[in-house]
């Protein structure tokens, strides 16, 4: 086509940081027959501007204009002879007094990649530094194009160089605009299309003819880049939570996003260490101990209309697991419950919510299963989360027997109540293949403990009864009922009980903080009384719910 079509042009502006592979995308976008690009066309007002020296400066700001509202309106936005255009800018180049046409124009996207990959070749022309990077700018992009109502794509290098044909088919449907096979190949060399910076940059990308999967090993990191690298990475980590899901489910097919029990815990908040963090980024260090060998005690927390329930009976089992297992450095009690004061609030979430509560024996100096490793206190998580009681507490649920055996005081007393809960989820993974809501654990010999996460009662003949707290976690939910039990003028018996006694029970119940009193209606394919919820369970759930409403430790407000 001879003549301009001026505004049919379609401009479309990939941001990147530098060593991004963002040439490579130029080379592929420019081998389709709608598209005429142009390669960083702001780089000589930015030299202009930020004053930055490069081995080229002066021979870029006389051939290159370095007026930038001049480029963006006569170059960026000028008259072309083809459909689309492609900018390929780097963040950094973005400076102030910049005309708004810039982003309010044309088609945005964003090309990411983990600083880990940038950073080794990145010193061949300039030292790197976290302004040089721009990943800060790539973040305030996002940002601004998000609240204008108009979230750029955001694909990752590592997409590109794993599945090109996916990621270019994925990035064009994106931009609206058609896929054309010719973007995966380019001939290899210099191209006029190249800005004069190209011999000081391009060199590796003058050799490759497509996007190509990484080697399989990468050369050592430069450890003189490692606080640049903990200064980028969360900029990285940030804009990868935003990219395309297709990037993932491209490279693990079996791995969709996951739906969420309840939606609204997606924006939740979480204590760990000494802050409050965003869901994403609450995260322990691989040092952990919780990680190095699930050493860390935990509580389950409920609260009630404003109010959390047996707050410190909690704490008091926290400690003393914790001064069980001999950890060092624990935090203050008052310290903790402000912890879950603050998180709770912050989270607005002031009824129908749980809180696990974890405090780690703490990060180590080195790996390994020694305590004396242990030298930088205890790690204190609060997780909190919408969440109604886990069980169907109306129509019942169902159990069967595990073969796995609830843990003997002679290997690891179920009274401290700690991470290492595999015991309990062999049982679980029964449960599951059962199709059953949970599993009844027995003890050494035979006799009924506990489910894999509740404790259990059963009623016969107007007579309550619970298996002894010996191989089974005296749970605060579980006292809390046999007081509700004396208090109801019920008889309470706690002995050891054999599994054919929950059979032929009249009624079955288990309690936890998550479930509350939760009815059993069926064990191993034998119904229970009737099948339907009995007399006793509910009068003791009623009672429950009560108790809940009038007791609980406030939680302070404004």
């Amino acid at each position: 086509m001879a003549e301009e079509i001026d505004d049919a042009v379609v401009v479309i502006h990939a941001w990147s940081a530098p060593r991004s592979l963002s040439t490579g995308l130029m080379y592929s976008f420019a081998q389709r027959d709608d598209t005429e690009v142009l390669d960083e066309p702001l780089y000589a007002n930015f030299l202009r501007v930020t004053g930055v020296e490069r081995p080229y400066r002066e021979e870029l700001l006389s051939k290159m204009e370095a007026d930038g509202n001049k480029v963006i309106k006569d170059v960026i936005f000028g008259p072309g002879k083809k459909k689309f255009r492609f900018c390929k800018h780097i963040a950094k180049q973005r400076v102030p007094g910049l005309s708004n046409d810039l982003m309010k124009k044309g088609k945005h996207f964003i090309l990411i990649r983990n600083p880990l990959h940038i950073l080794p070749s990145f010193d061949r022309v300039v030292p790197p530094s976290f302004l040089e990077l721009g990943l800060a700018e790539l973040v305030s992009i996002f940002s601004e194009l998000s609240e204008s109502g108009t979230p750029p794509p955001i694909i990752d290098a590592e997409e590109l160089q794993q599945d090109p044909e996916g990621a270019l088919c994925g990035l064009c449907k994106d931009l609206g605009i058609p896929f054309q096979a010719s973007m995966l190949k380019w001939e290899a060399g210099p191209k006029h299309i190249d800005g004069l910076w190209a011999p000081w940059w391009y060199e590796s990308v003058h050799k490759s003819t497509c996007f190509s999967p990484t080697r399989k090993y990468p050369n050592a990191f430069p450890l003189s880049f490692y606080d640049l690298l903990e200064q980028s990475l969360p900029f990285y980590n940030l804009l990868k939570r935003h990219a395309t899901r297709r990037a993932s489910v491209l490279l693990n097919p079996a791995l969709p996003e996951p739906s969420l029990p309840v939606p609204a815990n997606k924006k939740l908040l979480a204590w760990v260490g000494d802050e409050i963090l965003p869901r994403d980024s609450a995260k322990v260090s691989v040092f952990d101990s919780i990680v190095q060998g699930g050493d860390s005690v935990w509580e389950g927390l409920r609260v009630y209309e404003g109010k959390i329930f047996k707050l410190e009976e909690h704490l008091d089992r926290m400690f003393d697991s914790a001064k069980a297992l001999a950890f060092e450095n624990v935090p203050a009690r008052e310290d903790i419950k402000e912890a879950i004061f603050r998180t709770l609030i912050t989270n607005g979430m002031l009824d129908n919510a749980h809180i696990r509560l974890s405090l780690t024996r703490g990060k180590k100096v080195t790996s390994g299963m020694s305590p004396a490793f242990n030298l930088y206190g205890c790690t204190l998580i609060v997780l909190p989360e919408w969440k109604p009681p886990v069980y169907d507490n109306t129509k019942g649920i169902t159990l069967v027997t595990a073969t796995t055996r609830r843990n003997s005081p002679n290997n690891l007393d179920s009274k401290i109540h700690h991470n290492n809960l595999l015991n309990n989820i062999l049982a679980k993974v029964e449960g599951n293949n059962a199709n059953a809501d949970d599993a009844i654990m027995l003890d050494k010999d035979g006799y009924v403990s506990e489910t894999n996460a509740t404790n259990i009662f059963l009623v016969k003949k107007g007579r309550v009864l619970t298996p002894h707290a010996d191989y089974c976690l005296p749970g605060i939910t579980r006292a809390t009922v046999m007081d509700l039990v004396v208090a109801e003028g019920l008889v309470l018996e706690e002995r050891r009980i054999s599994l054919s006694e929950f059979h032929t029970a009249d009624e079955v119940w288990t309690t936890g903080t998550m479930g509350e009193l939760s009815p059993v209606v069926k064990i191993d394919g034998r119904v229970v009384g009737d099948g339907h919820v009995g007399a006793v369970t509910r009068r003791l759930q009623a009672a429950y719910k009560k108790l809940t409403g009038q007791s609980g430790v406030p939680i302070p407000t404004n």
